[in-house]
C-alpha cells in the first residue's frame, strides 16, 4: 500500500492532459452541433415546401389569381429557398395534415372578380379588398412555419404591387374618374391575412410536444442503459456497487461479452414496457398532454424506449468506458439540432440534413408527430419512424454481437475487480 497522499495525483501532467482532451472535445462539438446547426436558418434554408393554392374562378377570360400564382412560382426572389408547390385546395390541407408543407398562400374563388370591380367603381363607394391567404403549420416545426409565413408573405405582398402595376398601366385613362380610395386600391389591390392552416390542441405546446415527448423517450432509453449496464456488471461480479457509504461486492460470475450484451438488451426491452408506461403516464395523465390514439402512443413509446436503450447499450459494451461519451454524442449532441423538430430540416447546413437521414431521435420525433397530430397517418412520419427503428435495432445487433464477438475469440476478456472478503461491505 501506498504512503503517498492522495492529493499528489493531481500533480501528474497525464491526469490533465487526459481529461482536458475529452471534455475539450466534448465541449467543442457540442457547441458545433448546437450553434452551428441553428445559427443562420433563413441563410441555410433550401426548398422548404410550400403550397400554392389558385382556387380564382376568373371572370370571362381573365384570371389575376393564375397570373399572381405564376409570377410567384417563377419569382427568383426566393433564390430556391423556398419550393412552391402548386396544388388545390384538397391538396393543400391533406399536406398540411401530414406535415409535409411549411405554409401555404391561398388566392380566393372571387380574386379576379374583386380587382375587376375596382376599376369600375363610383364615386358612391369602394369595393371590397380581396384577400390573400397565408397558412401556417406550427405543427410542422414553429421555425418553419415561421420562415414560411415571413417568405409567403413577403412573395403576396410583392405579387399584389405587381398586378396593381400592371393594372394601373391598363386603365390609365380611365383614373381620373375613379375615386381617390378606388385609385389607392387599385395601386396595391390584394391584402394579406395570416391564418393557421392546421390548428393544434391547447396543450400541444405550439406543436412542441412531439419533440419533447420523443426527447424524454430516447433520454430515458439512453440513461436507463448507462444503470442497466452497471447493475448487470455488478450483479456478474465484475465491479463494485457504492450505496452510500458502503461498498458492496458479488461473488464473480463469468460471462462472455456477448452474454452480457444478451442479458442486458433482455433486462432493457422488459424494463421498456413499464418506463414507456409512465412516461406516457406523467406526459398525458399528470401534464396533461393533448394526445389520442392512446393504445399506438404506447407501443410506439416502449419501442422508442427499447431501440434507443438497445442501441446505447452496444456502444457502451463495443467502447467500454468512452463508450457513454459516444452514447450522448449519438443520441443527444448530433440527435437533438437535426431532429427537425425547432429549425426545420430544410434550413440546416448540408452536413446536418445528412446527418438527419439516419439520426434517431429525428425519426422517433416523426412518429411521435404523426400520433399526436396527424392521426397517425403513415405518410405523416410514423412509416418512417417504425422502418427506422426496426433498422436501428437490427444494426445494433450485428454490430455489437459482431464486435463482441470478435472480442470473446480473441481472448480479450473482462478483468474482474480483485477484492478480499473484508471488501465486500465496508465504507468507501
Amino acid at each position: 500500500m501506498s504512503g503517498s497522499h492522495p492529493f499528489r495525483v493531481l500533480r501528474a501532467r497525464p491526469l490533465w492532459i487526459a481529461n482536458g482532451v475529452i471534455t475539450g472535445v466534448l465541449a467543442l462539438l457540442f457547441a458545433v452541433f448546437y450553434v452551428g446547426a441553428n445559427v443562420d436558418p433563413a441563410g441555410h434554408m433550401t426548398k422548404l415546401p410550400v403550397g400554392l393554392v389558385n382556387a380564382d374562378e376568373g371572370v370571362g377570360q381573365a384570371n389575376l389569381g393564375a397570373r399572381i400564382t405564376e409570377s410567384i412560382e417563377k419569382s427568383t426572389e426566393s433564390e430556391d429557398k423556398i419550393d412552391w408547390k402548386v396544388m388545390d385546395e384538397k391538396e393543400m390541407k391533406e399536406e398540411l395534415g401530414e406535415g409535409k408543407l411549411y405554409g401555404a398562400l391561398v388566392v380566393p374563388a372571387d380574386f379576379t372578380s374583386s380587382i375587376t370591380a375596382l376599376t369600375g367603381a363610383t364615386t358612391t363607394g369602394t369595393p371590397a379588398r380581396p384577400t390573400l391567404t397565408v397558412l401556417t403549420n406550427q405543427s410542422a416545426g414553429s421555425v418553419g412555419s415561421g420562415l414560411a409565413r415571413t417568405a409567403t408573405t413577403q412573395a403576396a405582398e410583392s405579387a399584389s404591387l405587381q398586378v396593381g402595376e400592371e393594372l394601373t398601366a391598363q386603365t390609365e385613362a380611365e383614373q381620373a374618374k375613379l375615386p381617390a380610395a378606388a385609385r389607392v386600391l387599385l395601386a396595391d389591390p390584394a391584402a394579406v391575412t395570416v391564418k393557421d392552416g392546421h390548428p393544434l390542441d391547447s396543450h400541444s405546446g405550439l406543436g412542441l410536444t412531439a419533440f419533447y415527448y420523443a426527447l424524454t423517450l430516447v433520454v430515458v432509453g439512453m440513461l436507463s442503459a448507462n444503470v442497466i449496464s452497471g447493475q448487470v456488471d455488478h450483479a456478474l461480479g465484475y465491479t463494485h456497487n457504492d450505496l452510500g457509504p458502503l461498498r458492496r461486492h458479488r461473488p464473480l460470475i463469468r460471462a462472455t461479452r456477448v452474454q452480457t450484451l444478451a442479458m442486458s438488451g433482455t433486462l432493457m426491452a422488459g424494463l421498456s414496457l413499464l418506463l414507456g408506461t409512465l412516461v406516457m403516464a406523467g406526459a398525458v395523465g399528470f401534464m396533461g398532454m393533448d394526445a389520442s390514439h392512446l393504445p399506438l402512443l404506447w407501443l410506439y413509446s416502449v419501442s422508442a424506449i427499447a431501440a434507443s436503450g438497445i442501441g446505447a447499450l452496444t456502444l457502451l459494451a463495443v467502447f467500454g468506458t468512452p463508450g457513454m461519451l459516444v452514447v450522448t454524442l449519438v443520441f443527444i449532441g448530433m440527435a437533438v439540432p437535426t431532429a427537425g423538430a425547432t429549425t426545420p430540416i430544410e434550413a440546416l447546413p448540408g452536413f446536418y440534413r445528412f446527418l438527419a437521414e439516419f439520426e434517431p431521435l429525428r425519426q422517433i420525433t416523426g412518429g411521435i408527430r404523426s400520433i399526436l397530430y396527424y392521426d397517425a397517418q403513415g405518410d405523416a412520419g410514423l412509416t418512417r419512424g417504425w422502418v427506422m427503428m426496426a433498422a436501428g435495432l437490427v444494426a445494433a445487433a450485428l454490430f455489437g454481437f459482431g464486435v463482441l464477438g470478435w472480442y470473446d475469440r480473441k481472448g480479450l476478456h473482462r478483468i474482474p475487480v480483485e477484492t478480499t472478503p473484508e471488501e465486500s461491505a465496508v465504507p468507501a
